[in-house]
């Protein structure tokens, strides 16, 4: 493993705006593919001066229409549309407001109502939905459908095509309407709804500096590369900031992934040098790899590939590409970094990763924090800790335990202004000046941040042993067969927590595999192998296997109120 401890920070080209940011990559890269994404069995590629043009086209329409300093939605899949929605609306005087596309009909009325959004860009998948809600819907101005043809009746629908074109039309007649907007980068920009993993969604209330900020210090601690894969819902800002805006800042190329499942195909139609997950990919392409290689009969050539690979290292040579050439090839040939974020990822997984040849980085981040806290470095990447803190924050940590664990509390430039009409929460969390991130962790010597766990998720035993579930769930998620898991307490007889369960979900096809064995001795077995190393007090006391996938919120992490 390459490691330089306090190495110079990257050198990063400043901007204030995004709209500066913007005309700085269409001044150094105007020519270069700004995005790519394939339809109807083409390729389409949008230059950085192109999609620039885009953004004044559509924010002139925008503003002929009579929406300055509005709230102004946006909901659909993954598309260039979505992007370009989202762009504009950054560099005007208004308000952008992602919606979550995953949620409920009702959820996605109650986001629109609560964040006063007048106007909202939306894909034909949710246009029977909005028409069956339009009572509801009333503040809403304008209704802009990525795919319609034409204007509706009562001029409330209108087409997204139709108002680029008289943009462009608009802005050849001398219009500055839009370009001539100023505003205050310290004033609300985005409003993100969060979907947490227990209670309602709050809105997070983002400034311009804060998006600037994330984007120019992160950089300084990990950079990119030429080209991405674009895959992560935009609506969440691990995508649409630390994503999005990092890449259009170093100029690269932004693949669209089309569909989830399509992901392996296209990071081998695109051939990205980098991409952005959650772990659950990470830990999905780990499991693939070595499944692939066991039903091959490649298991024992794929371990001994990692020990030459890690002697040779040893004396400076690297070999990585050539050893393990057919698992670079399924990832397009050119990957070398993944950008792992959402939660923490197990350590097993940066080490392969790191043997193979590929840049597993790991961080921390919550979207209170627009949403970049910290990032491990390229060359001192640690895959036990989220990496340091950015150059413009402060991080302490509070009510430290006796295991040295405490709540991870933050300030400066990337924390929110608070939570969209709702004070109480907002005083709650913002605190002198600190957001009081509900994560607990350490932070070490070398200024590396440990995610221990949810602070609500923390279970204190009887004998006053503090246990962070998702430690254990890391250890029982390394077992080939298990899905998803739970760690939860068993309660005595007064209330109290006196021990650990520990309830699964099972890959049905890898169950298969097993035979001759009573699927939950084996498991009962396999979870105890798995946590010898830990002590008395953290063993599972018992195992319960679902029938069923937990819930989960739409960014895929379980919900743990639906776990008992």
């Amino acid at each position: 493993m390459k490691k330089q401890h306090n190495y110079a920070l990257n050198e990063v080209t400043r901007f204030d705006t995004i709209k500066e940011m913007l005309e700085i990559a269409e001044r150094e890269a105007g020519d270069k593919t700004a995005f790519k994404y394939r339809t109807g069995g083409e390729t389409v590629e949008i230059s950085y001066k192109q999609f620039n043009d885009e953004t004044k086209y559509l924010g002139t329409a925008i503003t002929n229409l009579g929406i300055v300093d509005n709230h102004i939605a946006c909901i659909g899949e993954n598309s260039y549309k979505w992007v370009l929605s989202y762009l504009t609306v950054l560099k005007s005087s208004s308000v952008f407001v992602p919606v979550d596309k995953e949620l409920p009909a009702d959820d996605i009325v109650n986001v629109l109502i609560n964040s006063d959004s007048e106007v909202l860009f939306y894909s034909s998948t949710y246009e029977d939905m909005l028409m069956q809600n339009l009572d509801r819907l009333g503040s809403i101005k304008y209704f802009i459908g990525f795919d319609r043809d034409e204007i509706s009746e009562d001029g409330r629908f209108i087409s997204f095509d139709a108002l680029l074109k008289m943009g462009i039309q608009k802005l050849e007649e001398g219009d500055e309407s839009y370009t001539s907007q100023t505003f205050d980068p310290m004033k609300l920009k985005l409003l993100v709804y969060t979907s947490g993993t227990t209670g309602l969604a709050k809105g997070v209330m983002l400034t311009e500096h804060n998006l600037v900020s994330c984007v120019y210090y992160g950089l300084q601690i990990s950079t990119v590369y030429d080209t991405c894969l674009s895959v992560l819902p935009y609506h969440h800002t691990y995508e649409s900031v630390a994503g999005l805006l990092v890449s259009i800042h170093m100029h690269s190329t932004i693949c669209i992934n089309d569909k989830i499942r399509n992901v392996l195909k296209n990071l081998q139609f695109f051939k990205p040098s980098y991409i952005y997950l959650v772990p659950a990919f990470a830990e999905t392409f780990y499991k693939k790899i070595w499944a692939s290689a066991k039903d091959s009969g490649r298991e024992k050539s794929l371990k001994q590939g990692i020990k030459i690979s890690r002697a040779l290292r040893t004396v400076g040579i690297d070999k990585r590409k050539q050893l393990f050439k057919s698992i670079h090839d399924q990832f397009g040939g050119r990957l070398r970094k993944i950008v792992c974020g959402g939660a923490p990822i197990r350590s097993e997984i940066g080490r392969f990763f790191d043997d193979i040849g590929i840049d597993l980085i790991s961080g921390y981040g919550i979207t209170e924090c627009s949403p970049l806290v910290s990032a491990n470095r390229d060359y001192f990447n640690d895959f036990t800790t989220a990496g340091v803190k950015l150059p413009c924050i402060e991080v302490k940590i509070d009510g430290v335990n006796e295991d040295n664990n405490g709540e991870i509390c933050v300030k400066g430039d990337t924390v929110m202004l608070g939570y969209y009409k709702n004070p109480e929460e907002s005083e709650r969390v913002l605190r002198d000046g600190w957001f009081y991130t509900g994560d607990y962790g350490t932070i070490n010597e070398e200024g590396q941040i440990t995610i221990t766990g949810r602070k609500k998720n923390l279970i204190v035993l009887t004998n006053g042993k503090n246990i962070y579930p998702e430690e254990i769930e890391n250890y029982i998620l390394s077992i080939p067969y298990v899905e998803e898991v739970i760690v939860s307490a068993i309660r005595d007889d007064n209330g109290g927590e006196a021990a650990l369960s520990a309830e699964v979900y099972l890959n049905p096809d890898k169950v298969k595999e097993i035979e001759d064995t009573e699927i939950i001795d084996q498991l009962k077995k396999d979870i105890k192998d798995q946590c010898r190393s830990l002590p008395s007090y953290k063993q599972i006391q018992k195992v319960i296997i679902r029938d069923t996938a937990f819930n989960k919120t739409t960014t895929n992490k379980i919900k743990r109120n639906y776990a008992k």
